[in-house]
């Protein structure tokens, strides 16, 4: 037995209350190596008298499930029910070879009655329910579609920028306007709910300089460019007419260098009654320019990344905070919003979340915050601060298996199982899992133009754990390189649009709808990996329902047996799935 691979931490992802009366318990070990695992635990106060009169802890025992498989280790998970809100367990381990071990709390011992009768085990001493993960379920119901708003749809030209350019008339940069705007958005609401969609997710929509509207000047107004605080009202109920919900895009770690704020500092220096909103080291607040806008060098006070154009927030000021959760608030209150996401999250400090996440959900009991983290969020997700985070890890992983081919499938497979296990189930069930978007190339163009391809990682995505979530014109086949390209308009011109991709994609969102339940609540399981052929099968199971989705990457035709047909597929023919091809299986 490798004792140095066990490995189990309370009160964590590993143990906790999964529902109301529901805790879920896991244990890490080395993969393949662990034949059995029993599960002591009961009330730390239980007891009951032995045949010498002694008293001894009363506890009930069970044997963990291999829930899921890695190359380097095997999860063991088993769900109890305490008839207390307190609770004590340890774990008995056997290995293959039939050695056998006792884990609690203080040290891992060889298994004896006397070991047994010695117990440390490990304690939740009493399960809160406000300490509960519990997330707005309504998310695991959700498609969600990303706009860029300046990019969608041009509704209203009477609002566009000084020298917008003609719809698609040239590649986008970091500098030119095509007038996309809310009333756009509004106009194509009956689109984006024949397609599927009942969440939208739009980049930021408040008055800023640039196109992408990351520079923020003034929270509490629409920019003018996209409309007015009318326009958006519009837009939040007529969604919610559709059941759609609707997410903002905030910036809180830095304001724009037009904001009020930081032009008084650069008029008023160390005098500027918000100097102390900012990191600043020297004053008067200076750099030097480079070739590059967004670069610049001997800054003396602290951006994003490195551009003069984003001082960076102190979010430890008590002014910031205020100011920053009224706008958190106002946006709740006056227009009935229902989700944030937060940009640069892991940027920002985490009392100043732990608050934010308090007020929001106080407001709105159901609201959802989502984070961009694009590492282990597990700082963020095991705590009240964010629902959810923008699923990174996930997206590389499956792209690197899928599309580029950089990784074998058993080798994606392994680091899927790995990620769902760094997050309490509850989390994992409401990430926001995608594959491209306003921060990368768009999917077709990662896929080098195999709109095949597109659509074999799209269904993938769909049948993960967690809410899916697609970028504007994934659907009619747009594509993209890197930022600035992967913000190009969208194609609206039906001669334009890939319709064979809109048809299926219509039918994978009606299909990820139906079934939401089986794909966030079931069971989740790799079969039949086959590194050589380029096929796998991926397994959902809830109840008496098991489907079974089986993909082929590979050139060679390959057979399936199927005993009914799929409920979807593409490139299957006359019982033979081809390169690029998938079948989904109700059983």
């Amino acid at each position: 037995m490798d004792i140095a691979a066990i490995y189990h931490r309370p009160d964590s992802e590993m143990a906790y209350l999964r529902e109301e009366d529901k805790f879920e318990i896991r244990l890490k070990v080395k993969h393949a190596d662990i034949a059995q695992v029993e599960l002591l635990y009961g009330d730390p106060y239980g007891q009951k008298v032995n045949e010498k009169d002694e008293g001894v802890w009363e506890h009930e025992t069970v044997l963990m499930k291999r829930a899921f498989v890695t190359k380097a280790h095997d999860y063991f998970s088993a769900d109890v029910k305490t008839p207390t809100n307190r609770l004590q367990y340890a774990f008995i381990i056997t290995d293959t070879a039939g050695e056998k071990m006792l884990y609690d709390d203080r040290k891992l011992v060889p298994y004896t009655k006397e070991a047994l009768n010695e117990l440390t085990c490990f304690r939740m001493p009493y399960l809160h329910q406000i300490d509960r993960i519990d997330p707005p379920e309504w998310v695991k119901e959700t498609v969600w579609y990303q706009i860029f708003p300046e990019r969608f749809a041009n509704g209203d030209q009477t609002n566009d920028p000084k020298g917008t350019l003609p719809w698609g008339s040239a590649e986008p940069t970091p500098e030119n306007f095509f007038g996309g705007d809310l009333q756009g958005i509004i106009d194509h609401l009956d689109y984006l709910q024949e397609l599927g969609i009942n969440g939208l997710y739009l980049c930021p929509i408040f008055t800023a300089h640039s196109n992408h509207k990351y520079d923020t000047i003034d929270y509490f107004t629409i920019d003018p460019a996209f409309g007015d605080k009318k326009t958006f009202k519009q837009l939040v109920d007529k969604a919610h007419a559709r059941g759609m919900k609707v997410m903002l895009d905030a910036v809180f770690n830095h304001l724009g260098d037009f904001s009020m704020q930081w032009q008084d500092v650069i008029t008023h220096g160390r005098d500027s009654r918000f100097a102390s909103w900012f990191h600043i080291n020297e004053f008067p607040v200076s750099y030097t320019k480079t070739e590059n806008d967004e670069f610049a060098t001997d800054l003396t006070y602290e951006v994003f990344a490195n551009t003069p154009h984003m001082p960076k927030l102190n979010t430890a000021s008590r002014e910031v905070q205020n100011y920053l959760h009224e706008i958190a608030s106002y946006w709740i209150k006056q227009f009935d919003i229902d989700a944030w996401r937060l940009d640069v999250a892991n940027e920002v400090d985490h009392h100043f979340w732990r608050h934010f996440y308090s007020l929001t959900h106080f407001l709105k009991k159901d609201f959802y915050v989502v984070g961009e983290v694009w590492h282990n969020a597990q700082s963020w997700l095991n705590q009240h601060e964010f629902d959810a985070a923008m699923n990174y890890p996930f997206t590389e992983t499956l792209m690197d298996g899928l599309v580029s081919q950089k990784i074998s499938l058993t080798e994606m497979a392994s680091r899927l199982n790995e990620q769902l296990m760094w997050y309490r189930l509850p989390t994992d069930q409401v990430m926001l899992n995608s594959l491209d978007t306003h921060d990368t190339a768009r999917l077709l163009t990662q896929c080098q133009g195999e709109s095949e391809l597109a659509k074999l990682a799209l269904t993938a995505l769909f049948l993960q754990i967690g809410s899916p979530c697609i970028y504007y014109g994934t659907e009619v086949g747009l594509d993209g390189g890197n930022d600035p390209l992967c913000r190009k308009c969208m194609l609206w011109e039906k001669e334009e649009q890939d319709q064979t991709m809109l048809v299926f994609m219509q039918k994978l969102i009606a299909l990820r709808k139906k079934y939401h339940r089986l794909f966030s609540y079931g069971s989740y399981t790799f079969e039949a990996i086959d590194d050589v052929h380029k096929t796998f099968c991926l397994k959902r199971t809830l109840a008496d329902k098991t489907l079974r989705a089986y993909f082929n990457l590979g050139a060679t035709p390959q057979k399936l047996e199927l005993t009914k047909e799929p409920l979807l597929a593409n490139n299957w023919e006359q019982g033979h799935l081809q390169k690029n091809g998938l079948a989904l299986v109700l059983e």
